[in-house]
Parts: structure tokens; C-alpha cells; sequence
């Protein structure tokens, strides 16, 4: 997750020198996009059931992930 104070922004001003919008690279905002899109999923799914990670490691060898 990408944190604020790795961010390369560029604001632009009006007249007044009251910033009106935010410039940043293309890769940095689609890392913030992936991040939001990451947080959306969790958010959706924080009412499923959880399994202990053995569980997990249970399952993913039934399944032959292991």
C-alpha cells in the first residue's frame, strides 16, 4: 500500500494561490487505484466466515495447492 509521504504530488492553483487539483504520476495513481480496489474487496467480504490457518493450509493440500 502506498503511503502519502511516497507521493510525488503536483498541486495547481488558481489565482489566489488556493489549490484546486492534484497532478501525480501515472504509476502512483494506479498503485492508489489497486489500494482502493484492494479495500473495496475487503470491505465486501468482512461478513464471510473466517478459517484458522490451518484450515487453510488443510484445504489448499486437499486441492492439491500444496
Amino acid at each position: 500500500m502506498i503511503q502519502p509521504s511516497e507521493l510525488h504530488l503536483r498541486y495547481l492553483t488558481d489565482e489566489k494561490g488556493e489549490k484546486q487539483a492534484v497532478v501525480l504520476p501515472i504509476a502512483e495513481f494506479e498503485e492508489l487505484i489497486e489500494d482502493l480496489e484492494d479495500l473495496a474487496a475487503v470491505a465486501e467480504r468482512r461478513n464471510e466466515p473466517t478459517v484458522s490457518h490451518e484450515e487453510l493450509l488443510t484445504r489448499l493440500a486437499e486441492d492439491g495447492y500444496l
